[in-house]
């Protein structure tokens, strides 16, 4: 009787990750090959092993066929109970939980990932995820969360600090709203640095401003701001493709460098909670 072959687990976890990640060059970084290791890892699971096409390309997106479909679902069960059954013989110590803080800026920009490749790691580690403003979380009971993720500004940083970068003036790329006088704003709710800033840097260029909306969701800023209704203020990684960052010759002045830090508040000494913030410090690296 003729024996099927195997699947070797690296080519569904490059698999996953190449859908996880929208393409073969961000997946490849999610599991540390070049992208063209991840090519040639994707031409074998194709044509040596599945013999069907898993991928198709259609005005410029990659999309799964309807094998691609089916194999994913499997792959990530095979994936997941393989990390179950390694957790429980070789690390029993890795089954619990831990409770994160963090922003809502960050949710969509980084916790995917960073969350992801955690639960691969540990997958009988539950993650609470609490979101809340900086300002609210510098303030939680140090007993209520192990890990909190911040923003803070330069030399007030506890922590290890995950990253440092700009803060950028952002408009709807189709719409002329930094035109406007006064300019209508979109600001996270006060107290926020971020807001201060903003708001003392066009008061210092002279420049008049309304605050229109006011929000502690960067989700809510983002519709408002992509739907042209107000200028805002964040850091330069939650910039998505549909906005443009403003300047100086748009009449903007420049903003300081903030920080992202991750604090531990939790005093007691567990592995979960140092392996998820190691997976933080590395998910803040990409």
């Amino acid at each position: 009787m003729a024996t099927l072959p195997t699947i070797d687990h690296e080519l569904l976890r490059t698999f996953v990750a190449i859908v996880d990640q929208g393409g073969f060059t961000r997946a490849a970084q999610t599991v540390n090959r070049t992208q063209s290791a991840v090519s040639m890892q994707m031409k074998r699971l194709e044509e040596d092993v599945i013999e069907r096409p898993l991928f198709v390309r259609q005005n410029r997106q990659l999309l799964l066929t309807s094998e691609g479909h089916t194999l994913l679902g499997y792959a990530r069960k095979i994936l997941s109970l393989q990390g179950e059954a390694l957790t429980l013989l070789r690390q029993p110590d890795m089954v619990g939980r831990v409770r994160l803080g963090v922003p809502d800026d960050y949710v969509m920009r980084f916790l995917p990932g960073i969350l992801r490749t955690f639960s691969q790691a540990w997958p009988l580690v539950d993650v609470d995820v609490h979101c809340a403003p900086s300002s609210v979380l510098s303030q939680q009971p140090q007993e209520s969360l192990d890990l909190i993720i911040m923003t803070r500004e330069i030399g007030d940083e506890i922590g290890t600090i995950l990253r440092r970068e700009p803060m950028v003036w952002v408009s709807a790329e189709s719409h002329s709203t930094h035109l406007q006088t006064p300019v209508p704003l979109a600001m996270f709710e006060a107290p926020c640095f971020c807001r201060r800033h903003a708001c003392n840097a066009l008061d210092r260029a002279g420049r008049t401003y309304r605050i229109a909306y006011s929000s502690p969701s960067l989700a809510t800023l983002q519709a408002v701001v992509g739907a042209g209704l107000a200028v805002s203020a964040w850091m330069r990684s939650l910039v998505t493709a549909d906005m443009q960052i403003l300047g100086v010759k748009e009449g903007f002045p420049e903003l300081p460098e903030a920080s992202i830090v991750l604090q531990r508040t939790s005093s007691t000494q567990s592995p979960i909670i140092d392996s998820l913030a190691e997976h933080i410090v590395e998910g803040f690296r990409l």
